[in-house]
């Protein structure tokens, strides 16, 4: 089952990130992954939370625009090769890969954790199990 990603539209101008990351620490939201993406006039933030739906709310009523997104969450063995053998999976399934990032670390030792975002997740997820790669679900997306 593929996690859901919040992505928040943000103005580019000094303290526009910091406004959002406030309402989000005030409302004591953990974020387990972030990436952020920018323009000349606008960036997207996107994060991974436990508490997706009641994140949103807090974001939509403080003013922010955000929008969900599935994503498939990977547990890839910290070694030479571990990304690899991710997108050789998705590569041999024919699966495009629109974008991807790390979480903000790990809570276990020797792995690291990547957010990809793929046209079709059900797809990617039974391909990467499939191929003995650890698929994150909502559920247990606190462990990144």
């Amino acid at each position: 089952m593929a996690i859901k990603q919040i992505s928040v539209f943000l103005e580019n101008k000094p303290g526009t990130l910091k406004e959002m990351t406030k309402v989000l620490a005030n409302a004591g939201v953990d974020m387990n992954a972030l990436s952020l993406a920018e323009t000349k006039d606008f960036g997207i933030v996107r994060i991974i939370v436990d508490d997706v739906y009641e994140t949103a709310n807090v974001l939509r009523e403080s003013g922010f625009v955000c929008s969900m997104t599935p994503v498939v969450g990977v547990m890839i063995p910290d070694v030479v090769g571990g990304l690899d053998r991710v997108l050789e999976i998705l590569s041999a399934a024919d699966i495009n890969l629109e974008y991807m990032y790390a979480s903000l670390g790990g809570k276990k030792q020797n792995d690291a954790y990547m957010i990809l975002r793929v046209e079709n997740c059900e797809k990617a997820e039974s391909a990467l199990r499939a191929g003995g790669i650890y698929v994150l679900s909502q559920e247990n997306a606190s462990d990144m």
